[in-house]
């Protein structure tokens, strides 16, 4: 190689490692698209591409397996990573990546939009006592009765181990107070008659064009075909009570603060 080629090697080398430094400064520094434009930007695009599966309010879709975005997610634990999920899709999931011709700023701007639906908790103020709230929640309710917290309690309803982390206070307050405004899918329950002619009610694990799945009160699983269904009623309004009369205002609070405070523990 003659002096010129080597100088010209060198050059493409030094311009190479530049570009690595950059890059690397570039992670480092986060996301560099998080204006209010951005992240404008960011919600435009993840209405139009995002919410046929995570829904417009991105808090998911127990149907399709799609995960809640706005609280703590077990995969994104950084913004590289979530633009990293978002650019690349995760292997053997549902969850594609996106166009190769989607540029990376549009991207970084989605991540922006994100991380604009999470806060901090630290910085809640809540009127409510924690520890007051969780003796109402094990000894002085029927919470426990239906609601499991970090394997405790009845699997009848959501499992609230990490509930703090998908729920505001306020989303918190309205559940207990208004139970029916938003049922999941998941946790409507079905009134059957077989094929057999025996009568069944439960929680609606599963459904498809040819079978159902439900869960009876006693947490038995029974998978009944949907050829020769003799009577089939879906009721959609939660099994839970509207506590509004039944709390006091302070109760609430109380219970309020302890639900917030239900997150993956720290290892």
């Amino acid at each position: 190689m003659n002096l010129h080629s080597r100088l010209i090697a060198s050059a493409a080398g030094c311009a190479f490692l530049s570009f690595l430094a950059q890059a690397a400064l570039a992670e480092d520094a986060g996301n560099l698209y998080n204006t209010i434009v951005d992240i404008r930007m960011g919600e435009r695009y993840f209405e139009r591409q995002c919410s046929r599966c995570h829904g417009f309010d991105a808090k998911g879709n127990d149907e399709t397996g799609a995960p809640d975005l706005t609280g703590r997610l077990t995969r994104g634990g950084s913004d590289a990573a979530i633009f990293n999920i978002i650019r690349e899709g995760i292997p053997g999931t549902a969850m594609l990546p996106v166009a190769a011709d989607v540029p990376d700023p549009q991207v970084w701007q989605t991540v922006a939009y994100l991380d604009s639906l999470r806060y901090d908790p630290e910085s809640v103020s809540l009127a409510g006592d924690a520890e007051a709230g969780r003796e109402l929640f094990w000894n002085g309710s029927d919470c426990a009765d239906c609601h499991m917290v970090r394997g405790r309690g009845s699997r009848s309803g959501p499992d609230l181990s990490r509930i703090g982390e998908n729920r505001s206070p306020d989303d918190l307050l309205a559940d207990l107070v208004n139970p029916n405004e938003s049922v999941a899918p998941r946790w409507w329950r079905l009134r059957v008659t077989g094929a057999d002619g025996v009568a069944r009610e439960g929680y609606r694990m599963n459904e498809d064009s040819f079978s159902l799945r439900i869960m009876d009160d006693a947490e038995n699983l029974w998978s009944i075909p949907k050829e020769g269904l003799q009577a089939y009623e879906r009721m959609e309004n939660s099994t839970m009570p509207s506590y509004a009369e039944i709390l006091s205002e302070g109760e609430l609070d109380n219970l309020v603060a302890y639900l917030f405070s239900l997150r993956r523990e720290e290892i």
